[in-house]
């Protein structure tokens, strides 16, 4: 059950973008588990990707196709095609090929993404067969069914609109992910596609996205563990009437601050969903001498087993916290000047337990269902805020019984 009571928005439709699902029955056949997205001939696209070495083959591929102008997105669920050698890359890229022989478009135009079970051989027989009914299904308002087609583990479809004013022009951006567990990005997110109308070039889009990025999907983490597979992609078909978006302008501004409140949306909706997840936890890190300690803190206090379950717990125990600050690699902490809340209880001052702090007022807030740690190190004027979530038993549970 997820933290909240997310629910899936209206998501218009975006003119020059259509998508398609079906059910390819590539793990189940319960519900649609293959998606297409096709852009008009002429629209940008922007991708960021996993860090991990071990990356899917579906990931490389899509790393050599992106300069070649993409028009098509292939996303299949159910499996990861990830450690599966020089067969896995053959199959990505053959599903690629059988995509450009459907549309009459170039495979190096086909952006292909997997997730799911890692280490089994992608059934190339079954997503080939499914591509025709995809590409009848293609529209314009498929968007609820595209989160839907994209779910793992996932307990609910994730989606975010927005809408902008350039000039007295109305840019649409829409964004969909997947992601519920072995989240900590490092680049993107398990997931992540976005469309919007908007005119602008591939290199402004590519920048523009990872700088989203950094400050979105690479501020959580539900586990500390980077999938093989991640990925957040732009697709841009520059359909609008509105003139193009330039660099260092004020329509980039406004438009770069409504892809970044996406990216952070959705962003957030992963941690609400988060495998087993019964808790939002938002730690802020303030008073830092620059971003990389703040975001260290941060996730040291996220990653932390013995926080995250004392979270679980509702178990005011302050010093997991405490000592996970103090382990986090800072040189030259100042152990007087830290101080640690809870929500707005202070915890920690001056080097111990606030002497004004209560385990009345400590209970009191972690008996909530979403809460903030601030962490105020004394070294600077950096903020940094990274989102995480509780461990329950059922991540454990969902995590054993993965592939059963």
């Amino acid at each position: 059950m997820a933290v909240g009571q997310p629910h899936f928005p209206l998501m218009p439709p975006i003119s020059g973008v259509q998508l398609g699902t079906s059910c390819a029955g590539i793990k189940q056949t319960l519900r649609d588990d293959l998606l297409i997205f096709e852009a008009n001939e002429g629209a940008t696209c922007a991708a960021v990707f996993t860090q991990n070495a071990f990356c899917a083959a579906p990931v490389i591929v899509a790393k050599n196709h992106l300069p070649q102008s993409p028009r098509w997105l292939l996303i299949n669920s159910g499996n990861a095609n990830a450690g599966t050698g020089e067969q896995g890359m053959r199959d990505a890229m053959q599903t690629c090929q059988d995509l450009a022989n459907m549309t009459g478009g170039n495979m190096a135009q086909v952006l292909p993404f997997s997730t799911g079970v890692i280490g089994q051989a992608l059934p190339i027989d079954k997503i080939t067969s499914a591509l025709p009914s995809t590409l009848m299904n293609l529209t314009e308002d498929n968007w609820q069914k595209a989160a839907l087609a994209i779910m793992t583990t996932d307990t609910f479809p994730k989606g975010i609109s927005k809408t902008i004013d350039l000039n007295g022009h109305k840019i649409t951006i829409n964004g969909i992910s997947k992601g519920a567990g072995m989240i900590q990005p490092n680049m993107a997110t398990m997931l992540g596609f976005i469309a919007t109308d908007a005119k602008i070039s591939h290199d402004l889009l590519q920048n523009c996205l990872m700088d989203a990025t950094e400050l979105s999907f690479n501020r959580i983490t539900v586990d500390g563990d980077t999938s093989t597979n991640d990925a957040c992609v732009i697709l841009a078909s520059g359909a609008t009437h509105a003139p193009e978006i330039l660099e260092d302008t004020y329509d980039y501004d406004i438009f770069y601050e409504a892809i970044l409140e996406v990216c952070q949306e959705l962003a957030e909706l992963i941690i609400r969903d988060g495998e087993g997840a019964t808790k939002l936890i938002r730690i802020e890190v303030s008073e830092a001498a620059n971003i990389q300690e703040a975001v260290q803190v941060a996730k040291t206090i996220a990653h932390s087993p013995l926080v995250k379950t004392a979270f679980f717990a509702s178990d005011p125990n302050w010093g997991r916290i405490l000592a996970a600050v103090g382990r986090a690699g800072v040189v030259n902490m100042n152990l007087e000047a830290i101080r640690i809340y809870l929500d707005d209880v202070c915890i920690v001052r001056e080097g111990g337990r606030a002497n004004d702090y209560t385990e009345e007022a400590g209970q009191a807030v972690m008996d909530q269902t979403e809460i903030k740690i601030s962490v105020k190190l004394g070294r600077g004027s950096i903020t940094q805020t990274v989102l995480t979530c509780d461990f329950s038993y059922d991540y454990v549970k969902i995590n054993a019984e993965y592939r059963t």
